[in-house]
């Protein structure tokens, strides 16, 4: 193998596992972390662990996906998005299931040290294993098998319980012990966010995704209803935090969230008012950047508290 060659498969691989989506999966575990910081509750150890195995899961998520796509023909050279190693040929369907099967074992051990480590209760531990398992199936299935649910428009809902209610509020009881509602809504806040993020990328590949029987959420609402669904998704996202903040935190300090809301509105404006999917591109890597901001503000703001 040749210098360019490997230079090639490296920068393959680095395109696939799509290292900017990772502040997604760092944006819930924080946010659970600091929750648990908030009310007295937070062991470095096991916030590092959830960290490590939702990075490992959602790597798993974005090599599934680009492995599913190519499989089915959705993802081609026409489409709109960044083409990567399977779709340019450089990496092989083999290659692909091998690094799958790597990384289903890496999830699988890093969940299960996180499960040691953090749960003393029988309970806990069948309970997380059959949480971690059920992660792993969903980051797999939603491109990859006969029926899968990102193909059904099922791709919205995932994300708010895989990156919103279960990494917050898991992450919070790992760390506490115990499961206490009032961590919700900062839960829901973050699935909103991520969720917006998924809706941006259905957004920029919906006229490909329609022509290859890829019925996401906003094929199926059309890029008009689609672009207020998005709207809605960071509204509801602000308002769960607004609501949070004034039953739960005195002070000014619990606000510095809102620092983050001029950005939020220049982008909804661009998307309410960009009707090409080529204009939603660039928008991907703002909104990942927006959320990941967001949800720092409001832990910074909670540990200050």
């Amino acid at each position: 193998m040749n210098s360019s060659t490997s230079i090639s498969q490296t920068q393959a691989w680095l395109e696939s596992l799509r290292p900017k989506t990772l502040p997604l999966a760092v944006a819930a575990i924080m946010t659970g972390s600091a929750l648990a910081a908030w009310n007295g509750h937070f062991k470095l150890p096991v916030a590092l662990l959830a960290l490590l195995t939702a990075a490992i899961l959602q790597i798993l998520s974005n090599l599934a996906n680009d492995y599913g796509d190519v499989v089915k023909g959705s993802d081609t050279e026409k489409r709109i998005g960044p083409l990567r190693g399977m779709q340019k040929g450089i990496i092989t369907a083999s290659q692909m299931k091998r690094a799958l099967k790597i990384m289903v074992l890496l999830a699988s051990l890093s969940g299960a040290t996180l499960i040691a480590i953090a749960c003393e209760e029988p309970r806990d531990i069948l309970g997380f294993l059959v949480l971690g398992l059920l992660a792993i199936v969903a980051a797999i299935t939603y491109t990859v098998g006969t029926k899968p649910y990102g193909y059904m428009g099922l791709g919205d809902i995932s994300v708010m319980i895989f990156f919103g209610w279960l990494s917050v509020a898991g992450t919070y009881y790992l760390q506490a012990s115990f499961f206490d509602s009032i961590v919700m809504l900062p839960a829901t806040a973050c699935g909103f966010l991520s969720t917006a993020v998924l809706n941006i990328n259905n957004l920029r590949d919906i006229e490909d995704d329609k022509r290859h029987g890829k019925n996401t959420l906003a094929v199926r609402l059309g890029p008009k209803k689609a672009r207020y669904y998005h709207v809605s998704l960071i509204i509801g996202a602000i308002f769960c935090l607004v609501l949070f903040t004034i039953r739960n935190l005195p002070g000014w300090t619990g606000w510095l969230f809102l620092l983050a809301l001029p950005l939020l509105l220049k982008h909804m404006w661009y998307v309410l008012n960009e009707p090409t999917p080529e204009g939603m591109r660039p928008m991907l890597e703002q909104m990942v950047k927006t959320a990941l901001l967001t949800n720092i503000l409001f832990s910074v703001g909670l540990i200050l508290n």
